[in-house]
């Protein structure tokens, strides 16, 4: 096995050895950092009120699909159910998402991205254009191309260690 894949499945290193659990806090410490930072830059270019919060239902949306459920939101998210429920107040009100009676369950709601919705996603991402391009000055292509599947690994895997 290469070592990338040792690192990407998380399996212990050809030497027998293992990271230790202090370098472990501080790539989770890093990644949080990095989570801040960008979050700062985002809430920057986005209009009075918008936070990544309200961002992250629209994307979450667009990439798993229309139909969710609050609760089945609150828990991809790991967030209380109130605490989505008053996001999605917020993201309804802008007109991004839609309401609908869940025909599976008439006790709950089922949450569409309109296209407003849709089109703010994408004018969200295209306000960031100037910052991505800074960040491809330092960071070219292939180093991005080589921390994602790193950081696509760790995420699965603690996405699937979660249920």
């Amino acid at each position: 096995m290469s070592d990338t894949a040792t690192a990407e499945t998380g399996e212990t290193a050809r030497d027998g050895t293992s990271p230790d659990p202090r370098q472990w806090f501080e790539l989770f410490n890093e990644i949080g950092i990095v989570e801040q930072l960008s979050r700062t830059m985002f809430e920057a270019r986005m209009p009075p009120g918008v936070l990544v919060s309200h961002f992250s239902v629209l994307n979450h949306l667009a990439r798993v699909g229309d139909g969710r459920t609050p609760l089945e939101i609150a828990q991809a998210f790991q967030v209380p159910k109130t605490t989505l429920s008053h996001t999605l107040a917020l993201v309804e009100k802008r007109g991004w998402v839609e309401m609908r009676p869940n025909p599976a369950d008439k006790r709950s709601k089922q949450v569409w991205l309109t296209e407003a919705g849709r089109t703010f996603r994408e004018e969200a991402i295209a306000a960031l254009v100037p910052e991505m391009a800074a960040l491809a000055e330092v960071f070219p292509a292939d180093w991005v191309e080589s921390v994602l599947p790193k950081l696509r690994a760790l995420r699965a895997h603690l996405d699937a260690a979660r249920d």
